[in-house]
């Protein structure tokens, strides 16, 4: 197994320019597909993004920016996808069938893809006819913010091949950073999803003015009901006090640069979903992951009396302050 020498990275979002700190502050050259030469030209200009993270400069002497991805593709033999949920299926849908023959793929991505709600892995192995158990995750707990200014951050790369994850592994050196390895890449995958759904709770239980009292029992219940969801979909040994599942929860359920929380803030303080989307500068992956993750619970026979509230408020125009109201009995 090669180690891991460049990189390309497909996506603009805050996240991903994150990641291309990282990946480029340890010396890797990092090839970054952006949706606009407009994004490329500001990029190779300023040392900056233009719509996200505006703040952090960027060193331009490990990154090769380009707006063609089959060219950001074709640069690499590792390719992460670190686009938002919502836009996956758009991303690739004019990319060849086979671009990704003899290449290694990694998916950082927090919500469910497409119109049957799949995590991305599944995915992107289904339009691309790739083996979902080749596919390394790389997740939390953390956010785009806190890693730009260099706070300390853990950072978890879950696969079931041991080479490849050490090869990512050890592609980062950043002081700031500790690489977790895990073997779990379907759970960690579900956690990743499920906590941004949580996170919209979160921040629905504040638009609602719930103090901090009933907000702790809130969340205890969702961890509840992410350890059924897991065991029901994929009933193995694992260790959900790893930073990579409730670690990962619990810094979207409270963190401040959490757009899950705030979109669910607005949703509690009487906005509609069209409104809070459109005073929203970054997308809030929960929103569809809610549909997605509702469906597979109820297809499975899980119950999930937090995500049913949240998906009814959200999918069924109920209102959030009798919603809650309901919800209130239910919870242990």
């Amino acid at each position: 197994m090669q180690p891991l020498r460049s990189l390309s990275i497909i996506g603009g979002g805050s996240w991903a320019t994150a990641l291309v700190k990282i990946f480029s502050e340890s010396k890797n050259i990092v090839t970054w597909y952006l949706r606009s030469q407009h994004h490329v030209d500001y990029l190779l200009a300023n040392n900056r993004n233009p719509n996200y993270l505006g703040f952090l400069e960027l060193d331009l002497h490990h990154i090769r920016p380009t707006s063609l991805a089959e060219e950001a593709i074709g640069a690499s033999d590792d390719i992460l996808f670190a686009v938002p949920s919502s836009y996956l299926e758009s991303t690739t849908a004019m990319l060849d069938e086979n671009i990704f023959q003899h290449k290694r793929l990694y998916v950082s991505i927090k919500g469910t893809a497409g119109n049957q709600s799949l995590v991305p892995s599944v995915f992107l192995s289904k339009k691309f006819n790739l083996a979902v158990s080749e596919i390394v995750v790389l997740a939390g707990a953390c956010h785009a913010e806190e890693i730009a200014v260099g706070r300390k951050t853990y950072l978890t790369i879950s696969g079931h091949d041991e080479n490849i994850v050490n090869s990512m592994a050890n592609a980062i050196s950043s002081p700031y950073i500790t690489v977790i390895k895990n073997n779990d890449p379907t759970g960690v995958e579900f956690a990743a999803i499920l906590k941004n759904v949580i996170g919209i709770v979160s921040g629905m239980v504040k638009g609602l003015n719930y103090g901090d009292n009933f907000l702790a029992v809130v969340i205890s219940n969702a961890m509840r009901e992410i350890k059924n969801f897991l065991q029901a979909t994929d009933n193995r040994e694992r260790d959900l006090y790893n930073s990579a599942y409730f670690g990962d929860l619990l810094v979207t359920a409270y963190s401040e640069f959490s757009r899950n929380r705030t979109f669910g803030n607005m949703i509690g303080r009487g906005y509609s979903v069209t409104a809070a989307e459109s005073r929203m500068s970054m997308v809030a992956e929960g929103f569809p992951a809610v549909k997605g993750m509702y469906l597979a619970a109820k297809k499975s026979g899980i119950a999930m009396p937090v995500l049913s509230s949240v998906y009814r408020i959200l999918y069924e125009h109920a209102a959030p302050f009798s919603e809650f109201k309901l919800l209130e009995k239910q919870l242990q």
